[in-house]
């Protein structure tokens, strides 16, 4: 004997979440499942001596609320937040980069159901073509480097041997393990986070259409949205570009040959770094810069990052914006002025753009500036009510940690908390040879803001530790308010500088005087030990003292 009951189903917001809850109740024994999204029931066949708490149970199982229509609830409310149908929270994020994971963690732990919409390859930005196959190719040039250039007397120095293609195919390798390992996996164990492949666009406010590469397309009403949908490189608007093999940084990155000449356009984090690993990788490189590099930070960080580069023979022109690119079919030939630069690789490394245009955020009344960026406020809301934004598609620094706090910021304030994104302290690094690193303000800065600052730099050919390692290019430059020694900022050039610049992040963040800085004890022989020495430059010639005086 069999029985028919009609439950009343509360928690859905596609026809994907019909199909979840049908599969749910199937598992149950001799039961069969007609669930309906647009009528927000489900007609369950069962057996008699199945009890209508255990349909429940098994629809509360998939993440959903039901109740027999005319008996009132099957169970208890559980805890969490809730949507206003009354099941726990619905929140769906398009992206799955590391402000949609960071957000996504969060809701589940705070009870919510999250959806993750994804139309390429699970990780965004970081994981796949930014920071991990970034940092893996600029540690294996920086090894190739040390083998033919380092200071050592009596070790022997040779030209190695460079099998670029191995070195690729390493790279992808760990790149893969790590999306599995720190993405994927993470999907697969959290009940509460459901992967969806596609593509998805708003369709009105608080909703979603996503097409499908496997299926129909699906109209998505969540309670909460979050848009993560990160960046892409800029193609700048130059005659002949376009119809031009150009290489991206992905291209650059995945390349299982060095070229000959590499021609890179751009002056920035992305291009520098990108610049010397090619060139200790066997390339001749050639830098255009439309300012200065690294035109965005002190000038005296760029200008002597300049001088680092050409004494490994890296040209950097400066000023200079190409009149017309364009491609022979084999030769690259970059006009500028009266001169024509030719190379076999070009690559474009002149910013990025938020991912927002296909979106259609106008549906949504989302707000964005000229770039296309979403507008958000301290709590990552947008324009629209129930819609928040995270990450590179935002105005926010473009920093994979920053991304990820606003990820996480937002989501506490999706379920119902309180959280302010703080930007006051954010460290940078260029992982170049030497490094740059800054964190605070600069002189410029501080004098915009009307603050009298004063500033020392210390050489690094006075920090002991980099006489003992033979490399004592660079510097470390404080930066301090006149009036009561409060540190406002720290600008560094040197190997490792990306090491050093969080002692300095949290110096400022504690609202350290110089004069304190100067007095804490640092590990000797360290690199980071060059923040006491430059602070102790505020008062004395740090030149005169022994190495190891307070």
């Amino acid at each position: 004997m069999s029985k028919t009951i009609k439950l009343e189903i509360s928690g859905m917001t596609c026809d994907h979440c019909a199909v979840s809850i049908a599969r749910s109740l199937e598992n149950l024994p001799g039961v069969k499942a007609a669930v309906s999204f647009e009528e927000a029931t489900a007609m369950v066949e069962a057996p008699e001596d199945i009890e209508a708490a255990r349909l429940a149970a098994a629809v509360e199982r998939a993440g959903y609320r039901a109740a027999v229509i005319g008996a009132g609830p099957a169970t208890p409310e559980a805890p969490g937040p809730r949507g206003g149908d009354g099941g726990s929270l619905r929140v769906a994020i398009i992206g799955s980069g590391s402000a949609a994971f960071a957000c996504a963690i969060r809701a589940a732990e705070e009870g919510a159901r999250v959806t993750m919409i994804e139309a390429g390859t699970v990780g965004g930005t970081c994981v796949n073509v930014g920071c991990v196959p970034s940092k893996i190719l600029l540690r294996a040039a920086h090894v190739a480097h040390t083998i033919a250039h380092h200071p050592f007397a009596g070790i022997g120095r040779s030209e190695p041997a460079i099998d670029r293609a191995a070195v690729a195919a390493q790279q992808a390798a760990r790149v893969a393990e790590l999306r599995r390992a720190k993405y994927e996996d993470i999907v697969a164990a959290n009940p509460a986070i459901e992967l969806m492949r596609g593509f998805a666009r708003f369709a009105g406010p608080q909703t979603l259409l996503v097409e499908r590469p496997d299926g129909p397309p699906l109209q998505l009403r969540p309670d909460r949205i979050l848009i993560a949908t990160g960046a892409a490189p800029f193609v700048p608007d130059i005659p002949g570009l376009e119809n031009t093999p150009f290489w991206t940084s992905t291209e650059a990155l995945e390349a299982d040959a060095a070229p000959e000449h590499l021609v890179i356009l751009g002056g920035s984090f992305v291009a520098a770094e990108l610049a010397q690993a090619f060139r200790r990788l066997g390339s001749d490189v050639t830098m255009i810069a439309r300012s200065t590099l690294l035109s965005r930070l002190d000038p005296e960080l760029g200008g002597g990052l300049q001088e680092a580069f050409a004494a490994e023979g890296i040209q950097v022109i400066t000023h200079t914006v190409p009149e017309r690119i364009t491609h022979d079919g084999g030769v690259f030939h970059i006009t500028a002025g009266a001169e024509t630069i030719t190379a076999d690789r070009l690559l474009l490394a002149a910013g990025r753009r938020p991912n927002t245009a296909p979106l259609n955020l106008a549906a949504a009344s989302v707000a964005v500036d000229e770039r296309g960026a979403v507008i958000v406020n301290e709590r990552l809301e947008t324009s629209a009510p129930g819609l928040y934004a995270a990450g590179d598609c935002t105005a926010l620094p473009q920093f994979v940690y920053v991304a990820a706090a606003a990820g996480t910021q937002a989501a506490i304030n999706m379920t119902g908390g309180d959280a302010r994104l703080q930007l006051d302290v954010v460290p940078e690094v260029v992982f170049t040879d030497p490094q740059v690193a800054v964190v605070g303000i600069d002189e410029q800065e501080a004098r915009e803001r009307g603050i009298e600052a004063e500033s020392r730099i210390l050489p690094l050919e006075v920090v002991p530790r980099a006489l003992a390692n033979f490399e004592t290019r660079g510097f470390i430059k404080l930066v301090a308010e006149r009036s009561s020694g409060r540190l406002l900022g720290a600008q560094v050039l040197a190997a490792e500088g990306g090491e050093i610049i969080q002692s300095a992040a949290l110096a400022i963040a504690a609202g350290m005087t110089i004069e304190r800085l100067a007095n804490q004890l640092f590990p000797y022989l360290t690199m980071v030990e060059g923040l006491k020495l430059a602070a102790q430059t505020f008062t004395r010639d740090v030149s005169q003292l022994s190495c190891c005086a307070g």
